[in-house]
Order: structure tokens, then C-alpha cells, then sequence
């Protein structure tokens, strides 16, 4: 089970099935620091206060903070998708094979699509 802390963009669905799965996550929203524009180096702080690896949408900035810095409680950067099932399943197979999050960055990206091959 990972102990997460969703940053305020993050899917809800997608978090109720992350939930359901066991996985406890903690929301933006329920820490009371939703809707503030708290800057992404102030979210991923919270978390590893907290002991929680922050799961988000915002890949680019969340990839750039790990790389600055990795100490940290871990970051799950998740490519986003509308398809709420599929990005779920990603999300929980990416974590199924991570038991410290500690330091950790995992990504979870769209699948490969197959290319139609050349003329």
C-alpha cells in the first residue's frame, strides 16, 4: 500500500479507485490547501512532511523538483488520461513493484501505440 498525497489537479475518480485498492491518499483538498496556488516546490515539501509521495498530473515541474533535488517522500508523475479505468490500472501496476517510495520517482505513461508500418 502507498501513502500518497494527491496534489490539486490530480483526477478524483481516479483517486477513489486508488482508495479502493487500498492505497491511502490524501488530497490537497482534504489538507486544506486546495485552490491557493501553492507553488509545486511547497506541495512536494508538504508531502515528505507529511511522509507522503505526492501523485500528480504535473509531470514536467514534479520531474524537475525530483531531479533538483530527490530527497523527498517519493513523486508518482502520471501522464493524464481520460480514461479514468486505464490510468487508474497504470497507476496501481507502476506501484505494485515500488515497497519504499522514499527518493523515488515513477512514472506512469500512456501505452505505446503501434505504428503502422512504412510504405
Amino acid at each position: 500500500m502507498a501513502v500518497l498525497y494527491a496534489d490539486e489537479n490530480f483526477s478524483f475518480p481516479v483517486i477513489a479507485r486508488l482508495r479502493a485498492a487500498g492505497h491511502d491518499v490524501l488530497t490537497a483538498l482534504d489538507d486544506g490547501r486546495a485552490n491557493q496556488g501553492i507553488p509545486d516546490s511547497f506541495v512536494l515539501a508538504r508531502a515528505t512532511q507529511l511522509g507522503r509521495a505526492v501523485i500528480t498530473f504535473n509531470r514536467r515541474h514534479f520531474i524537475a523538483l525530483h531531479r533538483a533535488n530527490p530527497t523527498h517522500a517519493g513523486v508518482v508523475a502520471v501522464t493524464d488520461d481520460p480514461d479514468v479505468p486505464a490510468v487508474a490500472a497504470r497507476i496501481l501496476a507502476a506501484l505494485a513493484g515500488v515497497s519504499d517510495l522514499t527518493g523515488q520517482l515513477v512514472t506512469v505513461d500512456l501505452p505505446s501505440r503501434p505504428r503502422p508500418p512504412k510504405p
